[in-house]
């Protein structure tokens, strides 16, 4: 007998909610949550796809532990043993930072992603983080930290009431949105331009978010930067600026004209490869619009001057006065998140706290760029990483030079995979520890709340029953910090009341909360939930902005819809809503909070508690992107691109997701192949810093002259993974063409896009 339950879709950052229809415990079919209140009912491929994923024969059922060179499977307790022996004994012969730990993207898709690894670096003491960030969206984090004092202060886009929006370097409409959660984001951008609103896309690929386009701008890849700061300076330049009321709350207005004078559109047009009426006309339009939002994402990150453009992003919305105001970009306010500080001076942020051994990269937002850990590996020397844990992550396809990465991995000492698949970098761990079906966990969005559209909260806890085989994820990780830290075999448990005691106990020092001087155990007591994931998830609630403070609140009695729960424009507090596990368990389909609402000043952390529209990082930069003006641009660079039935490396081994248009091929425009003498279905040999690759060639004007594309996230072709879809069509691995050296220097990002290649046909 069939039934159904929810599931808010963890497969890319739109959080669509679905409806799973379950035969038993297996999920035969999915489809959306039509009183979903963020989605209502909007569904992708990819959550169409969930049963099939969940149920991957492929995916692991229990431990692997090497044993004489090869990976068995072993009981849990023989997994865990083996870590507690190898890791601690490592750190206490060569000290913390022989260990290293790398995250993937998909540890921002789970809750135990979200909870447990601060915790389990806390507990090894290492400095040698490396993050998926710094192949996709660091330079984000550091230009809002420069601007805001806040790295996570990044605001979006207010697409539902946006009169003007200027995409760079996005391609929602396939990607389903990045650093902006909106389930529906073709149906957005639809419904802007039925209101009268205007949609201007920029990118070098004619892609489908371009075809819905009023306007499509295909400038050459990597020239963002210069593209913006000549926006920025017409405006500047013809006074056409109107920051308003943010003039309160900015400093280095009056600096930034001088600082841009350079980059006026008929200097940058050569780089950029647009007409300079073009670039002045579209400055004027962002000027005249009643509200308008400029958005920038991959194709504007991982680039050379990554960081510059998306300073200029917010530089744009600021001196059209859209930041902070509906219909512009505002910045949202999370349920679980802490509760809004009032205004003032905070720390700042800063870059560089410390440096990697080998290259001296700087460190940014704790981390180092994932495109050196190779070289941290290998290069021998005190310090030298001779364990590392992989959490989620597939770093041999995902990051620079996969080759290099992967003999670095065979030399370790001994590796932790947290991963359900055996797959290129797994392969080499001497433990993996396999996390059970997406339909065996609970969920809550931690982190793309923090980047959503609207304010709402939704959790939906399993939709089928642990197996008795698998461990729930997060005890997975909590058992992992355990053995790491000298723990092992204390209960998991322990591992999530030490969070919530330690938290409450800062709450309740706290002169400013509302909860100062109360009994830590006795509010421990209050929280409600089955497992310590849940018991969390209630504080986090409790003490967010909409939470009900323990009952301590008079307004937690207040309806949480509508965003009543909001704080006002620059308040500190925000009104309590009553949230809590309990309140949220009651709402299946999730809590409406309300649209985004100005929150400026009360957001900003910068030392001077202002915007800090010209930090010195930038203004430092700025020469070098002066400089570009006058290199000769190279006759031919790649990009990279994204599939509607794709996400990185982690779903090519579902049938339903490859195929069809979802292929590895080289896009190539008509008149490069002519002169190339490449053919369509033929083959090619590409050659950029890191090598040389052989691949099918696709030739398709929706590819501008100039610029080829190649997908990321293929290459699956290694001995040794356990992939039986993917390797049947294993692609290239397009960062294969890249030796790691091409760096983003504000932001440590690899630039995986607008990079020199040679192209040449092969019989």
């Amino acid at each position: 007998m069939s039934r159904t339950a929810l599931r808010i879709c963890p497969l890319c950052e739109a959080t669509c909610g679905l409806t799973l229809t379950i035969e038993g415990t297996t999920v035969t079919g999915a489809r959306g949550d039509r009183d979903d209140v963020f989605s209502r009912g909007f569904i992708c491929p990819k959550g169409a796809s969930f049963g099939a994923l969940d149920a991957d024969p492929d995916r692991l059922r229990t431990p692997l532990v090497r044993r004489e060179g090869r990976l068995r499977e072993a009981t849990w307790e023989e997994a865990y043993d083996a870590i507690a022996e190898a890791v601690p004994a490592l750190v206490r012969q060569h000290g913390a930072q022989s260990v290293g730990v790398v995250l993937g993207n998909p540890n921002v898709h789970t809750m135990a992603g979200a909870l447990y690894p601060p915790l389990l670096l806390k507990a090894l003491g290492t400095r040698n983080l490396f993050t998926a960030s710094t192949l996709d969206q660091m330079p984000k984090h550091v230009s809002s930290g420069l601007l805001f004092g806040d790295p996570f202060a990044i605001p979006v886009p207010d697409l539902d009431r946006t009169d003007f929006l200027l995409l760079l370097g996005a391609n929602p409409v396939e990607s389903n949105g990045s650093l902006c959660t909106a389930p529906d984001f073709p149906g957005l951008l639809k419904a802007l331009r039925a209101r009268g609103g205007k949609l201007v896309v920029v990118d070098p690929r004619r892609t489908r978010t371009a075809r819905l386009a009023d306007r499509h701008l295909a400038p050459r890849p990597g020239s963002d930067a210069l593209l913006l700061a000549a926006l920025a300076q017409t405006l500047l330049a013809e006074g056409l600026t109107a920051p308003g009321a943010l003039a309160e709350h900015t400093d280095g207005l009056g600096e930034l004209g001088a600082a841009l004078a350079s980059f006026t559109p008929e200097a940058v047009a050569p780089a950029c490869d647009l007409p300079a009426a073009e670039i002045r006309a579209l400055a004027r339009e962002l000027a005249a619009a009643p509200t308008a939002a400029v958005y920038g994402r991959i194709g504007s990150c991982t680039v050379e001057y990554g960081t510059l453009a998306s300073w200029l992003v917010d530089v744009l919305n600021i001196l059209t006065g859209n930041l902070d105001r509906p219909g512009g970009a505002l910045f949202p306010l999370p349920a679980a998140g802490p509760r809004p500080r009032p205004a003032g001076a905070g720390k700042g942020f800063t870059t560089g706290r410390w440096h990697s051994r080998v290259s001296g990269h700087p460190e940014v937002k704790s981390e180092l760029p994932t495109a050196a850990l190779a070289e941290e590996i290998e290069t021998p020397g005190e310090g030298r990483i001779r364990a590392l844990i992989a959490i989620a992550a597939n770093p041999v396809l995902s990051a620079p030079d996969g080759r290099r990465l992967d003999a670095a991995l065979a030399g370790l000492d001994f590796m932790v995979s947290v991963d359900p698949y055996l797959n290129e970098t797994s392969r080499h761990a001497h433990v993996i520890l396999p996390p059970p079906p997406p339909a065996q966990s609970a969920h809550h969005d931690f982190a793309f709340n923090g980047f959503a559209i609207r304010n709402q909260v939704r959790y939906t806890r399993p939709a089928v029953p642990l197996e008795a085989d698998r461990l729930d994820e997060c005890e997975i990780h909590a058992r992992l910090v355990l053995a790491v830290s000298g723990m092992h075999g204390a209960a998991p448990s322990d591992v999530d009341e030490s969070v919530i005691r330690a938290t409450l106990a800062k709450e309740t020092a706290d002169p400013s909360s509302p909860l100062h001087g109360e009994e830590p155990a006795r509010l421990a007591g209050l929280l409600r939930g089955e497992s310590g994931p849940e018991r969390r998830l209630d504080l986090m609630l409790r003490l967010g902005p909409y939470g009900d403070r323990f009952g301590t609140d008079p307004r937690a009695d207040a309806d949480a819809g509508g965003g009543t729960g909001a704080p006002a424009a620059g308040s500190g507090g925000a009104p309590g809503t009553g949230l809590s596990l309990d309140r949220l368990l009651a709402h299946p389909h999730g809590i409406d909070l309300g649209p985004l609402r100005p929150r400026l000043p009360g957001v900003l952390r910068t030392r001077s508690g202002r915007i800090e529209l010209l930090p010195d990082p930038i203004a430092a930069e700025l020469p070098r992107l002066r400089a570009a003006l006058a290199e000769r641009p190279a006759a031919l660079v790649l990009v990279g691109r994204r599939h509607l039935r794709s996400n990185n490396s982690w779903l090519h081994n579902v049938p339903a997701l490859v195929g069809g248009s979802n292929r590895c091929t080289l896009q190539v425009h008509p008149h490069d192949a002519e002169r190339l003498g490449l053919t369509d279905g033929g083959r090619a040999r590409i050659t950029a810093d890191g090598g040389a690759l052989d691949v099918p060639v696709e030739v398709t004007d929706t590819v501008r002259t100039g610029v080829v594309s190649l997908p990321h996230g293929w290459g699956h072709d290694r001995a040794g993974s356990r992939l039986s879809v993917a390797a049947t069509d294993p692609g290239v691995n397009v960062n294969q063409l890249l030796d790691g050296t091409r760096l983003d220097p504000l932001s440590g990002t690899a630039v995986l896009n607008g990079f020199p290649v040679e192209l040449a046909p092969l019989p």
